[in-house]
């Protein structure tokens, strides 16, 4: 294969470059796009671009020469693994013309990378009626963190909602449970945060730190939290509201308030507050579910939808005697 130029659509404006990619390219892993974009063999209208690079219609992409010509030009029209199909059709809450929601487990990854071959971006495809209304990804959760996501069915719609996370029209809630319980039992976090160098990781390697005053690569960060209920003031349910989108900003944010959560062995121990995220007779996986998400439907209207608790976090609900109220149905107004 040689090298090539495209255009981006109108469709496809707004999203990032290596989501473009995966669109046209749906075999290609998210590792060797991260690689074709660090060496420069991708380029946008002749300059270097980052994977993250958000397009704009008109803009042309330079595409090189792939790892793996007939495994990127595979039709997407491939029959499913009907294991994979009946899986994915246990994750939907809810599905339309144009968007699908569907519970995500603890455990699975959202997208492919290094050493990532089963991932939830893959596994969609099975949801597929036709190649046209292939899913596509609009946003991320941890691989660790459970519930509520969504993927579009089409290049305009996933544009539509990318634009919407974006600019805080979702709001998204999430459930935690915490060691320690927070004081005050609710309020806002306001810390800045930034990427650590990986050399800087420390064992557990820790991407993300909150900032130091004056570094210029901080993000601004603001989760709302309050608490729902608590057991001996040693662990606590926690509902997280964030208002920004960084990457780990909950998982940092209840480990700077001496609150890690429960199962985060990552961050577990960012502060010497002498809470553990390592408890005893309960479940070491990570304690964070996205439980809500409100956001503008494509086609006019709000979409409310909810999860249930993934298994290890109702098991541990069940032994610390918290009552969680069942998922609702989808509310569309």
């Amino acid at each position: 294969m040689s090298v090539t130029q495209r255009e981006v659509t109108e469709d496809e404006a707004d999203i990032r470059l290596d989501r473009w990619f995966r669109r046209h390219f749906p075999d290609l892993t998210q590792g060797v796009i991260q690689k074709l974009c660090r060496t420069g063999q991708v380029r946008v209208d002749g300059h270097r671009a980052e994977a993250a690079t958000r397009l704009a219609a008109g803009q042309s992409v330079r595409i090189p020469p792939l790892p793996d010509p007939k495994a990127a030009e595979k039709p997407a029209d491939a029959a499913p693994d009907p294991r994979v199909r009946a899986e994915m059709e246990r994750m939907v809450l809810y599905r339309d013309d144009q968007i699908i929601v569907l519970n995500k487990p603890s455990g699975l990854a959202t997208q492919g990378g290094p050493g990532i071959t089963r991932h939830l971006d893959g596994m969609s495809r099975a949801l597929a009626t036709t190649p046209q209304d292939r899913p596509r990804l609009v946003h991320r959760l941890d691989r660790d963190t459970s519930g509520v996501l969504v993927v579009a069915r089409s290049p305009g719609v996933a544009a539509k909602l990318a634009a919407a996370f974006r600019t805080r029209a979702v709001e998204k809630i999430y459930w935690a449970v915490v060691a320690g319980r927070p004081v005050p039992v609710e309020g806002r976090i306001d810390l800045p945060l930034t990427r650590r160098d990986p050399k800087q990781a420390g064992a557990r390697g820790e991407r993300i730190a909150v900032a130091e005053p004056g570094d210029k690569e901080a993000t601004h960060a603001i989760t709302d939290y309050r608490t729902l209920d608590h057991a001996a003031r040693k662990l606590a349910w926690l509902e997280l509201r964030p208002l920004t989108g960084r990457t780990h900003q909950l998982r940092v944010h209840c480990a700077e308030l001496g609150a890690p959560i429960l199962g985060d062995a990552t961050y577990g121990e960012y502060r010497e507050t002498g809470n553990s995220a390592l408890v005893d007779g309960l479940s070491d996986q990570l304690h964070l579910h996205a439980r809500r998400l409100t956001l503008p439907h494509p086609a006019g209207g709000t979409l409310v939808v909810e999860a249930d608790l993934p298994p290890h976090m109702a098991g541990t609900f069940r032994t610390l005697g918290f009552t969680a109220p069942a998922a609702r149905p989808p509310q569309r107004g």
